[in-house]
């Protein structure tokens, strides 16, 4: 192992033995310093050509490790001058605490006693998510999906009979043992496999943290424009929403103390925010962590997509830069395998387990182990790694294909958000454009497109489209595109 001297502060080491990449090692050695404040707003780093003579090893990986810290700035260059720690972070000190898924019967004249107290919205199904093809939100590719190695899996374990009984209500223990250890490197999550509760997908994740977190009335702070699962999640609990507006660094923590100081819990998505696209910058992260410790805020962390960033590696969770055990790390395989997988996590404080876990055996006693078992082997031989790579090279030229598409038919009269991730992007219509209206004519004519409006919880929503491409064929973007100017024309 070979350490840089005292005099490059703070000492990093790297370890040719290990199986973590040197650039990923050094990362997370500089984050971690910048985080505990080791190394203070301002100060510079070592030049990439000094710390890498220094240790022994290649320029390319230090590159790489000032790259990513840049990209999630918590680091800046200045021209001519270097790399240094980003002034914008919170200079102040968090103190570290320990941390401790026939004909129709018709309504008989007479009684019909129902709650009186039904806070969720009762919506009619949304025309946008009646039919499949161009452009639904929220799907991924399953004709990619490599669906023979899948099935060899289900059905070798479906001849297991302890997978047919009733399994462990917090799931498949070998399973969440794998997903650790995924998690851990992949996510930068800080948890043991007795942190995870299984769940059939991020939806029931939010409900049960909504029910163990929230009382009637209790103030929520929410992204403004958000997931429309999340607020009926939070609105089930009967939970007070405070919608809290977002920019170009995600969540604005300023504007929500403004509007509320003290909620019970913030839900948000900061790796890929919903729907807008953009990432929350290292200060915000930061400032929210602090102030959350302050007040005792809980944080729900939902983090369903972040796999696919195109520009840069995934960016850390939230939750592995939390030392105070605030966060509520929330995630699926849903929308990274195939929408009927059904299959998520919830990753929890250890205080908050027991809860959890009473309110996880409630709703449906325990999570189906058959798809567990098959997914421990998928992750853990290094299949789903590989997928994902290759699905990363199949959504970034979709998503290209599509920017061309949109640029060459429609011009400067949209503008285009959050194009560096997930599986859509966003694109802005004129201020009082009738989106829903556009969106409701283009499920008539076979155009599956979500109205940005609708996500968000005010009144002032900016009109826009949402473009779902993870299970649009490439061949078939740019038509769709050319029906979609011909509706934007035609309304």
């Amino acid at each position: 192992m070979r350490r840089a001297p005292a005099g490059i502060w703070p000492v990093v080491a790297v370890d040719r033995e290990s199986p973590k990449p040197l650039y990923r090692q050094l990362y997370e050695s500089y984050r971690e310093a910048i985080v505990e404040r080791r190394l203070r707003p301002g100060q510079r780093l070592p030049s990439s050509r000094s710390l890498a003579t220094e240790l022994g090893i290649s320029r390319l990986p230090v590159i790489n490790a000032f790259e990513q810290l840049l990209a999630e700035g918590y680091c800046e260059s200045r021209v001519g001058a270097g790399t240094y720690v980003a002034r914008s972070l919170p200079g102040e000190a968090s103190k570290p605490k320990p941390r401790r898924e026939p004909e129709p019967l018709a309504a008989k004249p007479g009684p019909r006693p129902l709650s009186t107290s039904f806070p969720i919205p009762i919506r009619p199904p949304a025309p946008w998510f009646r039919g499949w093809g161009a452009f639904r939100a929220g799907e991924c590719d399953i004709d990619e999906f490599p669906l023979r190695l899948w099935s060899r899996l289900v059905s070798r374990y479906s001849r297991d009979p302890h997978l047919l009984r009733y399994g462990d209500r917090l799931g498949l223990p070998l399973f969440r043992e794998v997903l650790a250890g995924y998690l851990q490197t992949a996510r930068g999550v800080r948890c043991g496999p007795e942190q995870i509760v299984v769940v059939s997908g991020s939806q029931q994740a939010l409900e049960i943290s909504a029910r163990v977190l929230v009382e009637p009335g209790n103030p929520v702070w929410i992204e403004e424009p958000s997931y429309i699962g999340a607020r009926d999640a939070l609105l089930g609990a009967g939970a007070h929403l405070v919608p809290v507006p977002v920019d170009r660094e995600g969540l604005d923590v300023a504007a929500g103390i403004a509007l509320c100081p003290r909620p019970r819990a913030v839900y948000l998505t900061p790796s890929h925010q919903y729907p807008l696209g953009t990432t929350m910058s290292a200060t915000r992260r930061l400032q929210l962590l602090d102030w959350a410790r302050k007040v005792g805020a809980w944080i729900l962390e939902d983090d369903y997509d972040s796999e696919f960033r195109f520009e840069s590696q995934p960016f850390t969770a939230l939750q592995g830069l939390d030392r105070d055990a605030r966060v509520i790390y929330i995630g699926t395989f849903s929308k990274v395998l195939f929408g009927s997988m059904r299959v998520g996590y919830v990753v929890v404080p250890p205080d908050l387990l027991s809860r959890v876990s009473a309110r996880r055996a409630v709703t449906d006693i325990a999570p189906s182990t058959l798809f567990q078992a098959a997914l421990a082997e998928f992750v853990g031989d290094g299949h789903f790694a590989r997928h994902l790579r290759r699905m990363r090279q199949v959504y970034r030229e979709r998503r290209n294909v599509l920017i061309a598409a949109l640029t060459s038919e429609l011009g400067d009269r949209v503008e285009i958000l959050g194009e560096q991730a997930g599986l859509h992007l966003v694109v802005t219509l004129p201020r009082g454009f009738a989106d829903r209206r556009l969106c409701d004519r283009a499920a008539d004519e076979g155009l599956w497109i979500m109205p940005l409006s609708e996500s968000y919880l005010g009144a002032a929503a900016r009109p826009g489209l949402i473009l779902g491409y993870g299970g649009t064929a490439t061949a078939a973007i740019p038509g769709a595109v050319r029906h979609l100017r011909a509706l934007l024309e035609s309304s």
